[in-house]
């Protein structure tokens, strides 16, 4: 909230927007979306700089808008998220496919009717490649490769995807027969792409320019474009540091034209975060719905109505979001961000969601262990807001599980306002797909 990233959601932001669609909710500040577009455009740069968003952060349609009016293009992780870029009014030429699928039948003929239109299409696999070539050097399309460089840097292991243990993107003992193919086949490839993992060490973002611009020089010689995608490190707690944009940025600029100097190629630079636009922006907002106790040598807990199925990142990676707890009355009882209210005792417990399943923990480590957080002690009915949650938190929900229903999205404008930009789901569009026996 406010308190956290200088952002205007406040607590009495908080309980108007419970009043208006109730709990959980996730939360969104339209403000700190729009500043983040405008500091990663101003990324240092050598030559031109493209960014475009990871829209599987967050791909609800508001959302989209807002960053491709601030001018952004999108990454796109599959073809339905192409599609629905495209159905949000964003002109296929800003989109860049980038994904696992190789797309047969009536998506087949939609993927060549997309990037007839315009759509970037990069091809992360040698199968890929080969599905696409006559398309592509028929109609003298530019495409983009993605390459998996041999090393990368996630927050997590899952998240590290530029190694061996990927399989994402091109491996390097297929680099050099992937550029005769496209030789062979008279495609032009105008982009080489890589990303090499989400939330990791700038260090190894660092090195991977050097990498990069080697597997560039080495196997693609018409490329115009270095595409270093995301993953930039944000601090979503007190305790992290976020990844120095800027520092990056010029470190990028001195290496593109270190071997723009060397070879006379002026490489356009482009990058893809999610993480690093919407993270900070958004909230999930809870009710505290129970307490209970396992004794004195056990924990105390803080029962919630939105636990696993609207953010499940603690489950999965062991990730930390900050927490705040709010009055009813929409006041802040604590913050991790603030020093404690002497009147507001903390103590440590454990937030746990009202799923039927043992890791529906939001206070877990990466090994799935509970580990308290210290807060004020929640009253039923007060609001447990869940910070950090504007990526990949309601586009990584478990809608349906013990059939709860997809929660609504709130957008907080720079005017003030709030605006529903995402009902809430019913069930019986939970259900509207089930078909029961015949006979």
């Amino acid at each position: 909230m406010a308190v956290a990233h200088g952002g205007p959601v406040t607590p009495a932001k908080v309980a108007e927007s419970v009043a208006l669609v109730g709990t959980p909710l996730y939360l969104y500040d339209e403000a700190t979306i729009i500043a983040k577009c405008s500091r990663i455009l101003a990324m240092p740069n050598a030559f031109g700089l493209h960014v475009g968003y990871a829209m599987k952060a967050n791909s609800s349609r508001a959302i989209l808008e807002l960053v491709a009016g601030a001018g952004l293009g999108v990454d796109a992780s599959s073809l339905n998220e192409a599609r629905r870029a495209h159905l949000a009014g964003i002109p296929l030429h800003r989109v860049m496919l980038t994904t696992q699928e190789v797309p047969s039948g009536e998506d087949r003929v939609d993927l060549e009717r997309m990037v007839a239109g315009g759509l970037r299409y990069n091809a992360c696999s040698f199968r890929q490649l080969e599905a696409i070539a006559d398309l592509a050097g028929s109609r003298d399309l530019p495409i983009a490769v993605r390459v998996n460089p041999g090393a990368g840097s996630g927050e997590s292991v899952t998240r590290n995807t530029g190694d061996k243990y990927s399989s994402f993107g091109i491996h390097p003992h297929d680099h050099a027969r992937a550029a005769a193919l496209a030789r062979e086949r008279g495609v032009h490839i105008g982009a080489v792409h890589v990303h090499i993992g989400s939330g990791g060490d700038p260090e190894s973002w660092r090195a991977n320019i050097d990498r990069m611009l080697a597997i560039t020089e080495r196997h693609f010689p018409d490329a115009t474009t270095l595409n270093l995608g995301g993953g930039f490190k944000e601090a979503r707690m007190p305790d992290e540091r976020p990844a120095d944009v800027d520092a990056l940025g010029r470190y990028a600029k001195d290496r593109f034209e270190d071997f723009a100097a060397r070879t006379g190629r002026r490489l356009t630079m482009v990058v893809e975060p999610g993480t690093y636009i919407v993270a900070n922006a958004g909230y999930l907002v809870t009710t505290v719905i129970d307490r209970k106790s396992s004794g004195s040598d056990g924990f105390d807990f803080v029962v919630c109505d939105g636990g696993m199925e609207s953010s499940t990142r603690p489950l999965l990676y062991g990730s930390r979001h900050p927490f705040y707890v709010v009055s009813r009355r929409g006041a802040l009882r604590s913050s991790e961000f603030v020093a404690a209210d002497p009147g507001e005792p903390q103590a440590p417990r454990v937030v746990v969601g009202r799923c039927c399943e043992s890791g529906d923990s939001q206070t877990l480590d990466d090994h799935g262990h509970i580990v308290p957080r210290p807060m004020a002690d929640p009253a039923v009915g007060d609001f447990l807001v869940v910070g950090g949650a504007g990526a990949y938190v309601s586009a990584m929900a478990l809608v349906g599980y013990n059939s709860h229903p997809q929660a609504p999205e709130v957008l907080l404008r720079r005017d003030g306002r709030l605006q529903v930009i995402r009902q809430r789901q019913t069930l019986g569009q939970l259900i509207v797909n089930e078909r029961s026996l015949e006979g």
